[in-house]
């Protein structure tokens, strides 16, 4: 649950990178200083110790804040990476491995399984994808180093170091992103205090080494954030030839009828029923995908307060269920490709004698530059997209 958005970092690049032995002494001022205030929140000297125990800090978090990259992904080559069939299949040994766990999270809170498990593959990849950096590293070098953002990061550590006392999880497990988030499912650390629930019944919320834990505590955030027990997210339709543009919107909702008599159909042609509200979003403008969408779709949003990762989420749980993917075609000439076919594209620039690490399907800045080296050579304007076009001349 990657809460940190982006623009609200601008302005770190003022941080100055002080020398090892400045920077731990500072640290060491910094820790002593949120020691005493842990314990206005109610955490023992002895937890904050243990959580705190040989730290220091890790100025390379600063880099990933200052230098949040500025390549915009498009809406088709977001979803392609998060919803390829390698990840299809991923998640579908998980739910027979995990059948159990789901379907009584399920039960337990009224929230669909596949919705769950769309939010566990696209969080961490089913397990995959945790993060490996220390909760209590991370957060105190934030709090020490990043005044912008002070008070958030503050909360966060003193909700970590509540995980620490409460003995939910060993605070040496506590790993994950830069930000904080962590988990199968990538929760904050406030809001596991808020909403982690015990799904294995041992009586502990261990989100990070139990999957019952990490898909209850999703179906009970799910839940909270307004799941209705029945009503479908929504799915893909299609707009009327004249369709304006500005009705558009998630919180724009009508009853299906009133849809309906405008002439937007399913994507398969059959009309609309139901007997709810629904708004309708086009991620790429009229000329791309539409879809129609409902407070379910809300709650999955909620997750992360963008439409693209809600999408990302819905249509892998379709997949999981057995449903086909997008029928409409994205407005590009230029495919997106799936993550089986970024590795491929990375393999055949690594042998064309580029630099771009480990063929792992993930586009980093060494593999934008050899892409835009390419797309230099074959007549592209230069923006490092890993494509269909730039993947056929390497082929070719």
């Amino acid at each position: 649950m990657k809460r940190i958005i982006v623009p609200a970092l601008l302005g770190l690049a003022s941080v100055t990178m002080a020398a090892p032995a400045s920077a731990q002494a500072n640290f060491n001022s910094c820790l002593s200083s949120l020691r005493s205030q842990a314990a206005a929140k109610g955490i023992s000297g002895q937890a904050f110790d243990v959580a705190t125990r040989g730290v220091t800090p890790d100025l390379t978090i600063l880099d990933l804040m200052n230098n949040q990259p500025e390549f915009k992904t498009p809406i088709w080559d977001y979803l392609s990476a998060l919803v390829d069939e390698e990840r299809v299949q991923d998640g579908r040994a998980a739910m027979r491995q995990w059948g159990q766990a789901l379907a009584s999270a399920e039960a337990r809170f009224g929230v669909d399984r596949h919705a769950i498990a769309g939010v566990w593959g696209v969080e961490s990849n089913f397990g995959k994808d945790i993060g490996g950096r220390s909760l209590i590293q991370s957060l105190t070098t934030l709090v020490c180093y990043a005044p912008r953002r002070n008070e958030y990061f503050k909360g966060e550590l003193m909700a970590t170091l509540k995980i620490v006392q409460d003995g939910d999880i060993n605070p040496a497990n506590l790993r994950g992103s830069w930000a904080g988030a962590f988990g199968h499912t990538q929760f904050m650390p406030s809001t596991f205090q808020r909403l982690a629930v015990d799904g294995d019944g041992d009586g502990r919320r261990d989100i990070m080494n139990s999957v019952p834990d990490a898909v209850h505590s999703t179906a009970n955030f799910l839940k909270k954030a307004g799941w209705v027990n029945g009503l479908p997210w929504g799915y893909e339709v299609r707009l009327p030839q004249n369709f304006n543009a500005s009705l558009a919107g998630r919180k724009n909702k009508k009853p299906l009828a009133t849809w309906a008599a405008m002439g937007v159909r399913r994507v398969d042609g059959r009309p609309l029923s139901g007997n709810y509200a629904a708004g309708i979003i086009i991620p790429a403008g009229v000329n791309g995908p539409a879809f129609l969408v409902t407070k379910n779709f809300d709650a999955v949003y909620s997750y992360n307060a963008a439409e693209s990762y809600g999408l990302a989420i819905a249509l892998l749980g379709d997949r999981l269920k057995g449903l086909p993917g997008i029928q409409t075609a994205w407005p590009t000439d230029d495919p997106p490709l799936s993550r089986a076919q970024r590795r491929e594209l990375q393999q055949l620039l690594t042998a064309r004698g580029y630099d771009v690490g480990e063929p792992d399907g993930k586009i980093g800045a060494k593999t934008r530059e050899a892409i835009k080296d390419v797309e230099r050579r074959i007549g592209l304007e230069p923006r490092g997209r890993p494509g269909g076009k730039v993947l056929e001349a390497l082929r070719g």
